[in-house]
């Protein structure tokens, strides 16, 4: 009798866990993702050529094409390899003006344009204007603008 009363109160007391397990109504499943910061930069060269005899104004020698997705935003900057004037082979030099989305000027040091928010595969024209003049030492003038973004 004792042995049926024990086997009993086992089986109960496993029918209760078993039931217990089988009561729960929902559950809860965690997701979890990641973004990771990207921004690039995709500059094409129009391989224009200035007519520094007679001037050029807003002449549109590249276009760059912006891409960052930081929430606080990003910066281009452009920068000249000689301060912003083209220089010549005799070392003569020809200063000039870019204009970036509406925001212009000479480049004796870095040009930059701050974003607010991310943007994604916007495009826009680097333009340069030049001082025509008929006394500009002959030869052939150079300069190499550097276009980089960086998150904020």
């Amino acid at each position: 009798m004792i042995r049926t009363v024990a086997a009993a109160l086992i089986a109960t007391a496993a029918m209760t866990v078993a039931g217990s397990a089988a009561a729960a109504t929902s559950g809860t499943i965690k997701l979890n993702g990641k973004v990771d910061l990207a921004c690039s930069v995709s500059v094409q060269d129009l391989n224009q050529q200035l007519n520094l005899a007679g001037g050029d104004s807003n002449k549109a020698v590249g276009k760059v094409t912006e891409t960052c997705n930081s929430g606080n935003g990003y910066r281009i900057s452009i920068s000249s390899q000689n301060g912003g004037k083209l220089r010549g082979e005799r070392g003569t030099e020809i200063g000039y003006q870019v204009n970036y989305d509406n925001q212009g000027g000479t480049l004796g040091s870095a040009m930059n344009v701050d974003r607010a928010g991310a943007r994604f595969g916007q495009q826009y024209d680097l333009k340069v204007s030049v001082q025509g003049s008929d006394q500009y030492i002959a030869g052939a003038y150079e300069d190499t603008l550097t276009v980089t973004i960086a998150a904020k």
